[in-house]
């Protein structure tokens, strides 16, 4: 079976019956312009007369005539064809010579087709046979580069695009260049033209009469990446030859619109088709100077097109999948250190400087990681040289066992402090580079942290037995105290302040928000937000800020209240106290819900929560808790999808039952459904199974309602209980079993997301020690307030000499004119001063601010200064 390209549209052979041509005195001339098909079992034949007319044509512009070609071609191929075309006799007949020639061509007879060439005057050399092809498709179909070679002589060949386009899908390589010394292709648009953009008069692509037979958006050089004949692509980039990229899905010009109006179906297969050739490894590998980064670029753009073009979801899918897989395929071919360094960060490490080695920027793999190539990044030899960047400065340590390095983040831990002033002394030195170790700094932020959770634990130690605080407590008489005359001290006054313990929580949230802040300084706004866990941070450090001002508050109107009993102690028996002051003298029973005090103790709690789940963040870097936590990540997503469908249905039975118990209030066994937030708590816990059947009964015998209560309410729990629970479940446990066949790949991308973060400079100092300036920091920052004074200062200067000059171009019409002679008489004898008075500024000023004093015979003047410019030099 013969082989065939990507793009055939039909399936044809080459070989024909010689019994078909025996009535050669029929005799049909092919010299002129291309026939018109005779094909008798063609229905419908005498369309488009008018538009295949020559003479018409030329005169219309080039964009109508493309227009009406691409008409003609699509009301050929739409026309109806009998059953038997296929086995049919063709309307073509031949003489006995072209028929002799077209055997020659197609079976490779060289002398025959040569001596036919140079002796056989009046040779049509485009006769075709009753396939449709002539004696050069015949030739490169059964691969004959020497006929080719023999027919390329003639000036009047035609489809030679076609043959070029045959031997492109077939892979011959010397037939390919060939044909492209043809005098046709001299012009690079030949090669980077589709055959539905060439002139309706032009059959260079064409296959037969009724057109091509591939795609008519197919290029030579798109043929050629969709083929990975790399030989024959680098042969037509060399020639010019270019794929232009697609525009944006969304574009909006002429030629788009035009396309999408025409026929949008052949737009978005040439989109696809364009697509395609770019995402080539041939064309990535010999066109792209980083075929890496135009590799991860174009994955991601596909990617953005599978949620755009959602008919054709799994093209741009695959189209993607290939840009990964072939970033990994470069991986594979590594086989040193410096060649991973150079796929990784884009170009190879520079040795400029040999002593002060710096670590590779890794700006491939950032992207990699930001269009979550999991298979790029989890690549033995990426997952190779992070972990060697991650005990950078830490020799011997990765060799240790476990047990060895959890003692080392034991001692880092317990000395935390020691080595954050080891640090502020010394960020260059010893201790100062280790410090700047990503693990160091990874070991260091996580003992903080754990440190911080310590302390929101220890912050409720004394209540961990109970308080002995009575809540119906309002005032007590100041401990120790046996004398009833001393003032009284408030129950506010011993709950409100603050603890030892409380300000070194504060310390933790003001610490960590500063670091969020210099984070979001230095990575932008847009780069933050992408993050997950920066909502989470910035949620969990705004809830506790949130707390502590609403703490403070309370804690301001406590002290104005005991502040004025301490001045009134002494005259508040049986005295009415101020409503503002006598408030914060009541129990805590008493207090009013939006109590600041209260709501302080409400935000504390949910920031609490936030924080321990905050923990999380750094389990990717345990192999064990690593998979899970991402499976929890992920069952969040499915629980956030599964909430859509929930609500809707939750919403529903709420509404519904709320108004059919709403006129019942007093009349039922428990008001369930008699308001809408009974009805939502009642629908909420049916789900766990802790509501009663006997919601739903009325006591004054409306049995009607009653059974369509327990009719809605039977529904509702087997809608939810059995169906959408169960579907939830079904979810978790098909994205738990996704992470599970691929844990490793997942686990090894989560990690490589944790070790990135600690890459970067900076943030070597931990929560709270980051609020205190280190030298390096304060050297900075001086640094940066002198840049900008003086940058200031020289912006002053340069208006103010601005100003100057302005002044000085407002002076007589003499003054410019004796200025002119001047700059003339300098620049003619190459003065010195001609220099100088163009470096220095102030030169001009002093001159012309003594305008006034200038004679008025401008031509003595000029000769004055010109003598004084040529002897100047001699003098010096």
């Amino acid at each position: 079976m013969k082989r065939t390209g990507p793009l055939l549209t039909t399936s044809r052979m080459n070989h024909r019956p010689q019994t078909l041509y025996h009535n050669s005195h029929h005799v049909i001339h092919t010299n002129g312009p291309r026939a018109r098909s005779r094909d008798n079992l063609l229905m419908f034949d005498d369309f488009g007369d008018e538009n295949c007319c020559p003479g018409r044509c030329l005169s219309h512009s080039s964009s109508e005539r493309q227009l009406l070609a691409r008409i003609s071609a699509v009301k050929r191929r739409q026309a109806l064809r009998g059953p038997a075309y296929m086995f049919s006799t063709p309307p073509i007949i031949l003489t006995e010579v072209e028929q002799r020639f077209l055997e020659a061509a197609e079976y490779g007879n060289i002398p025959e087709v040569r001596r036919m060439l140079l002796h056989v005057s009046n040779l049509n050399v485009n006769a075709v046979d009753y396939m449709g092809q002539n004696a050069l498709q015949l030739a490169v179909a059964n691969e004959h580069l020497e006929v080719t070679e023999l027919l390329l002589g003639r000036a009047d060949l035609a489809r030679v695009g076609d043959a070029l386009l045959l031997a492109i899908s077939k892979g011959y390589v010397r037939i390919t260049e060939a044909l492209l010394g043809h005098p046709a292709f001299r012009d690079a648009h030949r090669l980077t033209a589709s055959p539905a953009q060439v002139d309706i008069l032009d059959d260079f692509f064409a296959y037969d009469e009724d057109g091509t037979r591939f795609s008519h958006d197919v290029t030579p050089v798109i043929l050629a990446a969709h083929c990975q004949e790399y030989e024959i692509l680098h042969t037509l980039l060399s020639k010019g030859a270019r794929i232009d990229p697609p525009h944006d899905y969304f574009c909006s010009c002429d030629s788009c619109n035009y396309q999408q109006q025409f026929d949008s179906f052949s737009h978005s297969r040439s989109r696809i088709n364009a697509y395609r050739g770019l995402a080539s490894p041939a064309y990535l590998s010999l066109f792209n100077e980083d075929p890496v980064l135009a590799a991860l670029e174009l994955s991601s753009e596909l990617a953005m097109l599978a949620n755009i073009e959602k008919e054709f979801k799994n093209d741009y899918c695959l189209l993607s999948s290939q840009c990964k897989d072939y970033v990994v395929g470069l991986l594979d071919l590594c086989r040193s250190t410096e060649e991973v360094e150079a796929i990784l960060s884009g170009e190879p490490e520079s040795e400029d400087n040999d002593d002060l080695p710096s670590r590779p920027s890794l700006t491939r793999l950032k992207l990699a990681i930001k269009y979550e190539l999991k298979k790029f990044v989890a690549h033995p030899n990426c997952q190779q040289q992070l972990l060697s960047i991650w005990y950078e400065n830490l020799p011997g340590l990765r060799q240790q066992t476990t047990a060895v390095k959890l003692l080392v983040v034991l001692a880092v831990a317990v000395g935390l402090p020691g080595l954050a002033v080891a640090y502020w002394i010394a960020p260059c030195g010893q201790v100062g580079k280790v410090m700047r170790s990503p693990f160091m700094k990874f070991v260091a932020h996580a003992s903080s942290f754990t440190i911080f959770l310590g302390l929101l634990i220890l912050n409720a130690a004394d209540r961990f037995a109970g308080t002995t605080l009575l809540a119906n407590m309002t005032h007590h008489q100041q401990p120790g105290s046996t004398f009833k005359s001393e003032p009284l001290l408030l129950h506010r006054s011993t709950t409100t302040p603050f603890t030892w313990m409380e300000i070194l929580i504060i310390s933790w949230v003001i610490g960590m928000i500063w670091a969020e802040v210099k984070e979001i300084w230095s990575q932008g706004p847009g780069e933050y937000l992408v993050e997950p866990w920066n909502f989470l941070d910035f949620g969990m450090l705004a809830i506790f800020l949130a707390s502590f001002c609403c703490r403070f508050s309370a804690l301001r109107h406590a002290d104005v209240a005991q502040t004025y009993v301490h001045s009134h102690y002494t005259t508040l028996v049986n005295v009415t106290l101020p409503p503002e002051i006598h408030y914060f003298t009541l129990a805590r029973i008493h207090w009013l819900p939006s109590d600041p005090q209260l709501v302080s103790e409400g935000l504390y709690a949910v920031a609490v929560v936030l924080s321990f789940s905050r923990i999380a963040y750094i389990l990717p870097a345990n192999e064990s808790f690593g998979p899970l936590q991402i499976s929890l990540g992920r069952t969040v997503k499915d629980i956030f999808k599964f909430m859509v469908i929930f609500i809707l249905v939750f919403l529903a039975f709420m509404i519904g039952m709320f108004n059919l118990y709403s006129y019942y209030l007093g009349a039922k066994q428990n008001d369930a459904f008699t308001t809408l937030e009974e009805s939502f708590k009642t629908l909420f816990w049916a789900i766990f199974g802790l509501s009663e059947v006997r919601s739903v009964v009325i006591n004054n015998g409306h049995k009607f309602i009653e059974n369509i209560g327990y009719v809605l309410y039977g529904v509702y729990n087997v809608t939810m209980v059995i169906v959408l629970l169960n579907m939830l479940i079904a979810m978790i446990n098909s994205s738990f079993q996704e992470i599970e066949d691929d844990a490793d790949v997942e686990w090894k991308f989560a990690r490589a997301k944790l070790w990135f973060s600690y890459f970067e400079e900076g943030r070597t100092l931990p929560v709270p020690f980051n609020l205190v300036p280190s030298p390096k920091s304060t050297l900075g920052l001086v640094t940066c307030v002198k840049s900008v004074l003086l940058h200031l200062v020289r912006g002053h200067q340069e208006d103010k000499t601005e100003t100057q000059l302005n002044q000085v171009t407002q002076r007589p019409p003499v003054v410019s004119l004796l200025h002119c002679s001047l700059n003339l008489t300098l620049k003619s004898q190459k003065s010195p001063l001609y220099f100088l008075a163009w470096r220095q500024k102030s030169f001009r000023i002093w001159f012309f601010s003594r305008a006034e004093q200038v004679p008025e015979d401008h031509e003595a003047t000029d000769q004055t200064l010109h003598h004084q410019s040529t002897d100047r030099p001699r003098e010096r």
